[in-house]
């Protein structure tokens, strides 16, 4: 390394002696004989050095190498064929009007509803009376400063005022929690999936000329059901859960999660647990606007004896929830190219996902049967042992644990934070 930065400088020092009094060809020369002098990686070297392209240097080692006659022919500065925008002025203008962020709006223009692709851009030039192609459509927009981008899931829509505020909140508490050895689980329903031989995004190795076989659409009614995989991931112990229903995505199927996670796996890791902290989206079956969550909540608690503290994140920011980056993407990854034609094959794929920094997964198929449509009155709400936080009420709450005659159970009251 330090050797070709010796040498590079070597070279901008040379040519910036001899590059005013050379021509075209005896620059091309010049450039290749310092690039044979230095062997493996010349061309790349001067290239670097002198800003002559690559192919340049070449062709000039290569000329010497072959021991090319003189030639009296020499290319006066500026000659070759002459630019794009010299022979047709207003070639550029005429580009940058079909591709302009501030003009493709336009609902005279003739790419308003296409992609527009060089090919594209090449044929509306063209047919509007321009002599021009593909790659130099490629070279002018990139001297335009265009390059291809795709679009990027990047807003998250109206910021709430208490957004941070939250993070912080639901931050602490689960640090708090970790620090006295109580569990701590980050809950969420990954993407619902068709089952069934359809087309699952993604490649894999597979022999040459061999690839799985899917359908060619994917019609609801060609499937076996539909997968609803809920997911709990323990932070504490970089563990994974996942309830694969095939039935309804409601509150009361995400509690059967939990439950079945903390039979299944955190009784044991956590013997001396006596409360559960959950980190929840603001919608969907666990949303914070859900009575039935907070009912089946209840009923958890009361049969755990556990106090189940939530937080929820605020509305459109779901993607920090732990859960999307440290157990859905891995699964996702695992599974990814292979055809999801059984419940049993789902199940089989996310129990199987593992990472090197020792994640593991375990899954289970639910075939049981959640109705739509519950409704909690609000005397069955007025029964709860909900106990919501002073800051951000909705989004921090506790259940505890009842005792004796449920039905006359205090309402709600506040808790300091």
């Amino acid at each position: 390394m330090a050797r070709d930065l010796e040498l590079e400088a070597t070279i901008v020092e040379k040519w910036a002696a001899v590059e005013p009094v050379l021509d075209e060809r005896s620059r091309r020369r010049w450039a290749g004989a310092e690039s044979r002098a230095i062997g493996y990686g010349g061309d790349s070297l001067v290239s670097a050095a002198t800003g002559l392209s690559r192919p340049t240097v070449r062709a000039g080692r290569l000329e010497i190498e072959s021991g090319v006659a003189p030639d009296a022919r020499i290319r006066r500065a500026g000659a070759g064929r002459p630019r794009l925008d010299g022979s047709q002025p207003g070639l550029k203008a005429a580009l940058e009007a079909l591709v302009d962020p501030v003009t493709r709006g336009d609902p005279q223009s003739p790419l308003r509803w296409t992609c527009k692709s060089r090919a594209q851009l090449t044929a509306v030039l063209v047919k509007a009376g321009w002599r021009v192609s593909s790659t130099s459509v490629g070279r002018l927009l990139h001297a335009l400063g265009y390059s291809l981008q795709s679009m990027r899931k990047s807003r998250e829509g109206q910021s709430h005022p208490q957004r941070n505020a939250q993070f912080e909140h639901i931050n602490a508490t689960a640090e708090d929690c970790l620090e006295r050895g109580q569990p701590v689980i980050s809950v969420d329903t990954k993407k619902k999936e068709l089952v069934g031989e359809f087309k699952n995004a993604g490649r894999e190795w597979q022999p040459k000329g061999t690839p799985d076989t899917a359908l060619v659409h994917d019609f609801p009614q060609d499937a076996e059901g539909k997968a609803i995989p809920y997911g709990i991931y323990d932070m504490g112990r970089n563990e994974g859960w996942v309830n694969v229903g095939r039935d309804h995505d409601t509150p009361a199927f995400a509690v059967a999660s939990i439950r079945r996670w903390w039979q299944a796996m955190g009784r044991g890791a956590y013997p001396n647990a006596q409360e559960l902290f959950i980190t929840a989206d603001a919608g969907g079956s666990n949303g914070y606007r859900s009575r039935a969550w907070k009912h089946e909540l209840q009923k958890f608690a009361d049969q755990t004896r556990l106090k189940i503290r939530v937080s929820h994140f605020p509305p459109g920011t779901s993607k920090w929830n732990k859960i999307e980056h440290r157990l859905f993407c891995h699964i996702t990854r695992n599974w990814r190219g292979k055809g999801l034609c059984s419940f049993e094959t789902i199940v089989d794929l996310i129990g199987n996902t593992k990472t090197e920094a020792g994640l593991r997964v375990k899954a289970k198929l639910d075939k049981r049967i959640y109705p739509t449509g519950a409704v909690i009155s609000k005397l069955e709400m007025a029964a709860l042992s909900l106990h919501r936080n002073d800051f951000q009420g909705d989004w921090n709450y506790e259940l505890h644990p009842r005792a004796g005659d449920q039905s006359t159970a205090k309402p709600s009251r506040k808790l300091q934070r």
